[in-house]
């Protein structure tokens, strides 16, 4: 049984190391018959994508599937590091004892690699502190890793609007930054709905031994006309002509939603936009001042118009 599974591990090495090894290749390779060869193939299509057109084409893995050198989930590794307390190591061919202490050697070595690595990357992106916070541990690693391991977290987290801290299990999906703050997307087994998760309202982040599939969730559809990151109930059609002052740096606006410009003849341009939020939208016109003129909706223009006499009766 040893010798068939590390068989079917060199098969798996022989066929990234030679896309398209033949049957008849691998078996003159490992010493066993071509119909041995197609029974290995067989096991090994269970758990890995490879692929052949036909017998004797030789075979591939699709996509981006590669294991170097033991794809090893933590339940895999811990039950191949309890394998010689289990086996007969006297029955067991010889240098299995060195071949087992280099695997485990190997995949210890490229965890921590893989540990440094996220470590790093957190180091390298910074984060403010909530001001009503004294310390704001970071979460960032934990949750990279998370979303690269497809593994499940444990959180408590805080939500602002409801003033509500609660204990929630998540599947991280994406990490996404928005003004100058960093999201979770992830799928929260509370309510079994994909939800947007400031990471900074996080006040505890740890791993669990839950493993989730990466699923479908296209991320440019969920934040279909979404401007910045809370998304609205209904979409609403923006005019903004923006003064020649500022036409320049508005194109250069890195934006999520791309609206429809038009240049004007005196320099400024005409911005068309739609989104879901207008809470959002009109907070990032606010930033150009006189310079940008709310068109349309009549609705949206007035409602600026009465904020600006509220902010004068202040001033």
């Amino acid at each position: 049984m040893i010798d068939k599974v590390i068989r079917l591990i060199n098969i798996i090495i022989a066929i990234q190391a030679k896309p398209g090894i033949t049957a008849s290749e691998l078996a003159l390779k490992f010493d066993v018959t071509i119909r041995t060869i197609y029974r290995d193939i067989d096991i090994i299509s269970l758990f890995a994508p490879v692929t052949s057109e036909g017998r004797g084409t030789g075979y591939r893995f699709i996509g981006q599937f590669f294991m170097y050198p033991l794809n090893f989930s933590e339940q895999e590794a811990l039950v191949f590091s309890l394998l010689p307390s289990v086996l007969d190591l006297e029955k067991l061919p010889p240098g299995f004892e060195t071949a087992h202490d280099k695997v485990m050697s190997t995949h210890n070595k490229e965890k921590s690699r893989l540990n440094n690595i996220f470590e790093d990357i957190a180091k390298v992106i910074q984060t403010g502190t909530p001001a009503y916070r004294k310390e704001s541990p970071n979460y960032l690693q934990t949750i990279i890793q998370a979303i690269l391991e497809q593994k499940t977290i444990e959180t408590v987290y805080h939500t602002q609007y409801r003033n509500e801290t609660k204990e929630r299990k998540i599947d991280p999906y994406f990490l996404v930054p928005r003004d100058q703050r960093f999201y979770l997307i992830g799928k929260c087994h509370k309510d079994e709905k994909v939800k947007t998760f400031r990471v900074s309202r996080f006040l505890e982040v740890k791993f669990t031994s839950d493993s989730f599939p990466r699923g479908t969730l296209d991320i440019k559809k969920f934040f279909k006309n979404t401007w910045s990151i809370q998304q609205g109930t209904r979409n609403v059609t923006f005019k903004v002509r923006f003064s020649s002052t500022v036409a320049r740096y508005v194109k250069e606006e890195e934006l999520f939603v791309r609206p429809r410009m038009k240049d004007m003849n005196d320099g400024s341009i005409l911005f068309e936009v739609t989104v879901n939020n207008e809470e959002e939208f009109i907070r990032w016109v606010r930033q150009y001042g006189p310079e940008a003129e709310i068109l349309e909706p009549l609705q949206a223009r007035e409602a600026f118009k009465k904020e600006l006499g509220d902010w004068m009766k202040l001033y």
